[in-house]
């Protein structure tokens, strides 16, 4: 059976090793290492990523990574193929398999790259889509475990929109044991599924997951601060979104109620201001 990753929970029994043979490889990249030099476990392997959403560094890690892999990146972007316009996704995924060894899809709608993997004979991973972004979520991990390799007693945080982001930042902490709080707008929580799941990973796990609506009080000891766009891409006609998120920007007066050694993250592009 063909094993996919479509959100990050798809990997919680191996998450940890993951992250932590992640962490390793890259330290023996950096330090020229042979046999990271000479790792090749996508030799004749070519992989397909497919963008109905444009990206800069979701295209370029995978492009860089596949390469350095052995692999060959083919990158499809929303006008290149059929997808959509005369050929359905079931169709697509039919076709790619019989000449990928892989298959990654930025999309929108969630229902469509699972309906991607649904027909795909080879794995598929959700590059992002509206409810989930495992990818992002993998690379946040792996950058707080490089800050905080002690994991007892962390605090992760979260203000801003109860989004995709948010969706696999807190499946990912209680995956590994870490406690999440984040704080949303009224009306902009995130999926109840989501939530369930994360809280069924935490009380196995041994951490909290806690909501709020008070930006101050989930940034409280807390030794990261996390947040993203409040108008996500696709959202530019939702003209008035933008003053629910009042009291929610990051700033030096919230951050002054974390933890001394704080960290802040954002997935990127960010508006400054």
């Amino acid at each position: 059976m063909v094993e996919h990753l479509l959100a990050i929970d798809d990997v919680a029994d191996d998450f940890e090793k993951i992250i932590r043979w992640a962490i390793e490889f890259k330290r023996a990249w950096k330090n020229e290492d042979d046999v990271a030099h000479n790792f090749f476990p996508l030799d004749t392997l070519a992989i397909g990523s497919i963008y109905e959403k444009p990206s800069t560094r979701t295209r370029v890690s995978f492009e860089v990574g596949i390469n350095r892999l052995g692999g060959y990146p083919l990158t499809l972007l929303k006008n290149d193929i059929q997808l959509g316009k005369s050929e359905t996704i079931a169709d697509t995924a039919n076709v790619l398999s019989r000449f990928l060894g892989g298959i990654t899809y930025r999309c929108f709608a969630h229902a469509d790259v699972a309906e991607l993997a649904k027909n795909s004979d080879v794995p598929v991973i959700n590059a992002l889509s509206d409810k989930h972004h495992p990818c992002q979520a993998a690379a946040d991990l792996m950058t707080i475990i490089e800050n905080f390799d002690d994991t007892e007693d962390l605090k992760v945080c979260w203000v801003g929109d109860g989004n995709n982001v948010l969706h696999d930042l807190m499946l990912a902490c209680a995956m590994l044991g870490i406690d999440i709080h984040y704080a949303v707008p009224k009306g902009y929580e995130p999926d109840e599924d989501v939530v369930q799941r994360t809280k069924d990973l935490a009380e196995k796990n041994g951490s909290k997951v806690v909501e709020t609506n008070d930006p101050v009080e989930a940034v409280t000891d807390a030794h990261v601060v996390y947040s993203d766009v409040f108008i996500s891409m696709g959202e530019e006609d939702m003209k008035g979104k933008a003053s629910d998120f009042d009291g929610f920007q990051i700033n030096e007066e919230l951050v002054s109620h974390m933890d001394e050694n704080w960290k802040f993250m954002h997935c990127l592009p960010a508006h400054r201001g």
